[in-house]
């Protein structure tokens, strides 16, 4: 753990990640998610499958807001759970992003946690369940820090976050 997680301790609790988000990984990423190379999902997903996984009841999909949602086209982190689906039960309801907010990208770490305060939401009955969370990357966490939060407050015992990239803070 870090000195700020142990300061200050995240909603989720732990993170799994397959790679740094370095080349040529980032790349890759960024095809998928940028310029729609679809094929490379199933790939990330089967990396994350092949992955010792803890017991989980249910994966959630890292959600869109339905106006990127629309001008992407697709939701990355969907595509890379289809390869989880095979082994546990993958909600692609349920956990929405109710708040379009700014590519997080584009901000200052300090920023961020700000920036998504308040953007999701869930009407899943999570009580006792353990949750895998999927997404692309990990930055400073605070986008899957607050989903986290809500789907704890849905009821989820435990949430795990299982990432392709982990982008490190130098």
């Amino acid at each position: 753990m870090c000195g700020s997680c142990l300061a200050s301790p995240p909603h989720f609790d732990g993170t799994r990640a397959l790679w740094l988000y370095e080349f040529p990984c980032d790349r890759l990423v960024q095809a998928l998610k940028y310029r729609a190379w679809l094929a490379l999902a199933p790939f990330f997903g089967g990396k994350l499958a092949s992955l010792p996984l803890p017991a989980v009841d249910l994966v959630v999909p890292m959600p869109l807001h339905p106006d990127r949602l629309a001008q992407r086209g697709f939701n990355q982190a969907v595509e890379i759970a289809r390869s989880l689906a095979k082994r546990v039960r993958v909600a692609k309801r349920g956990a929405r992003r109710i708040k379009n907010t700014t590519a997080q990208t584009g901000l200052p770490y300090g920023e961020r946690a700000k920036n998504v305060r308040g953007a999701f939401d869930c009407d899943l009955d999570l009580t006792g369940q353990s949750i895998a969370v999927v997404d692309d990357v990990m930055t400073t966490g605070a986008t899957l820090n607050e989903l986290a939060r809500v789907l704890k407050r849905a009821g989820a015992a435990r949430i795990e976050n299982l990432i392709v990239a982990r982008a490190v803070l130098r």
